[in-house]
């Protein structure tokens, strides 16, 4: 049913409302077309605009023949009707400025409290299962800073998919076949044996750690023939090369549902399988000794080599049998994050899938560009264990899982990333992550206090919270549910750090305005609106906390 009053408000709830307004105005004549699919509900730069506005009148004004300021009057005319709403003004070419009644905006505040961890998820992805598959490094080396970057965006975005109703599942495509594998084995063999290691070899510290430590739990393997010994090497290093990897994920707090071993797609039969299908159905061609797949008749830019003249599989082999697997587990999408030099990969997958004679849209791409590290003003090179390349744990000895995790979230994955190090172990307000825990920490610093006079949630008048100040958190907080959607869809976890800074700030705002005290001047007795005021400092609280966990980010209590 269409809403009748306006009495808990949030943006999703006022657009309905206007929805629901303009399907009562075509239903009267007031002006013709199709309804909107949807309205869109923003929150004025100027306050003096009011609470929220919308565009509807002028995306509506061609298909009705009317001006935009006409259809906006009507539309305004019925809002007034809605208790809950003060004022509808028509400003500009056909702009709506609605503003809420006190009591309207102030309910939002119970609303908040009241749903918790719940506020601001929602079940827009209901019913999907997405496989999402993020770092897959190869297990020749500890994850790299690029890999790190992967690691907090997918951890983030799957949580945030997952709070829109996805059935979201973590993967990890763990690389262990090819020619990667075998130059990090023959790096360990010559190691072991004191040699130098091969020029396409792999180097760094953590190359003769690993060695050793095969050498020390298997001490035959020395007296083995070359080949022999190098499989040792092979099986038991990316076996523990791996087991970092995933230490250092875990700790970070980055979690997998999967781990799917590509060398699985190979002993199984998958590769042979799904070639001899795309043989049969002509999506394969021979020429010049090779099969080449037809991925320009799909989107590719070019063709692209499965089967090579030698008869050994190319990488893409492994990406068809692999595509062809999370299709047969029941996901309705695979996504993959990959890293900057992986363009290709977009056209490659999509038209796999074509090949496959599935859908390409269930194919969706996302690629990551570099991150780099600044310490007073320059770049740095950091590496312990892996030479110059800058691993995971080099960022997060330097700074912290926390702030590592923001800084690495709050920017679109898209761009190349600066990371300044001095920045990120400042206390102060320069420090965007420290700057939204302290926020948290502050609401949980105040909840105490309030707590030890006898200030609780126990009484609220939402007419109360009505000083700017009050009204300007309050907008904020019903902008959360919205934040989480859009991240979703964007596929933008940073859209919720500058959301969280963005609501740090105007809390701080609200803190040092004296007029919205929770805690009452020396010996002024405790009034209503200290302890409405409580129930907007523990929503602005939850709000932080729902946000920092979308991150990933822990929401300290105390700094």
């Amino acid at each position: 049913m269409p809403p009748t009053s306006i009495l808990r408000v949030n943006p999703a709830e006022l657009s309905a409302a206007v929805q629901a307004a303009v399907s009562a105005c075509l239903q009267a004549g007031d002006f013709g077309g199709p309804p909107p699919t949807d309205v869109l509900i923003e929150r004025p730069r100027n306050p003096d605009h009011g609470d929220y506005a919308t565009n509807v009148a002028l995306r509506l004004a061609k298909s009705a023949g009317r001006t935009p300021r006409d259809i906006a009057e009507a539309i305004a005319k019925r809002l007034r009707e809605l208790p809950g709403i003060a004022s509808v003004d028509v400003a500009g070419p056909g702009f709506l400025n609605i503003r809420l009644s006190t009591s309207a905006l102030g309910e939002l505040a119970l609303v908040v409290v009241e749903a918790g961890s719940n506020y601001g998820r929602n079940d827009a992805l209901a019913g999907q299962r997405l496989n999402l598959e993020y770092v897959s490094a190869n297990p020749t080396g500890p994850l790299h800073i690029g890999g790190t970057r992967w690691a907090a965006v997918g951890d983030a975005l799957a949580r945030i998919l997952g709070a829109n109703g996805a059935a979201v599942t973590r993967e990890y495509y763990f690389n262990d076949h090819g020619s990667q594998v075998d130059r990090f084995a023959r790096s360990l063999l010559a190691s072991a044996r004191g040699e130098v290691i091969p020029p396409d070899g792999y180097a760094g510290a953590y190359i003769h750690d690993i060695a050793a430590r095969v050498v020390r739990d298997h001490p035959e393997t020395l007296r083995l023939p070359r080949d022999d010994a190098q499989e040792v090497f092979r099986r038991e290093g990316v076996e523990l090369m791996f087991d970092e990897i995933k230490q250092s994920l875990h700790d970070f707090g980055v979690d997998f549902d999967v781990f799917f071993h590509e060398n699985s797609l190979y002993e199984s039969g998958a590769v042979d399988k799904v070639v001899a299908e795309l043989k049969e159905s002509g999506a394969l061609y021979l020429a010049e000794g090779a099969w080449w797949l037809r991925s320009s008749d799909y989107g590719d830019d070019k063709d692209r080599v499965v089967i090579r003249s030698d008869g050994s599989p190319a990488y893409i082999a492994g990406d068809l049998a692999y595509l062809q697997d999370k299709r047969a587990r029941g996901f309705d999408l695979c996504m993959f994050m990959l890293g900057a030099d992986h363009h290709g990969y977009i056209g490659r997958l999509k038209a796999a899938a074509a090949a496959l004679r599935d859908d390409p849209n269930a194919v969706e791409v996302l690629i990551g560009q570099l991150v780099n590290l600044v310490k007073d003003g320059r770049p740095v090179r950091m590496g312990k264990r892996a030479g110059n390349v800058v691993t995971l744990e080099d960022l997060v000895e330097a700074v912290g899982v926390d702030a590592a995790r923001y800084a690495l979230e709050r920017s679109s994955s898209d761009a190349v990333l600066d990371i300044d190090l001095d920045l990120l172990v400042k206390h102060s307000n320069d420090n965007p992550v420290y700057y939204v825990q302290y926020a948290h920490a502050r609401t949980s610093n105040v909840r105490r206090n309030a707590a030890g006079v006898g200030i609780g949630l126990d009484e609220f008048d939402p007419n109360l919270l009505d000083n700017p100040a009050d009204t300007a958190l309050l907008g904020a907080l019903g902008e959360f549910p919205r934040i989480v959607s859009s991240a979703a869809e964007l596929r933008a976890p940073h859209r919720v750090a500058h959301y969280l800074e963005s609501l740090a700030a105007t809390y701080h705002r609200w803190y040092d305005t004296d007029e919205c005290r929770v805690l009452p001047k020396g010996d002024d007795p405790i009034t209503t609106a200290n302890r409405s005021r409580s129930w907007l400092n523990e929503a602005t609280r939850t709000v932080l906390a729902n946000g920092l966990q979308l991150l990933g980010v822990s929401a300290p209590e105390r700094l």
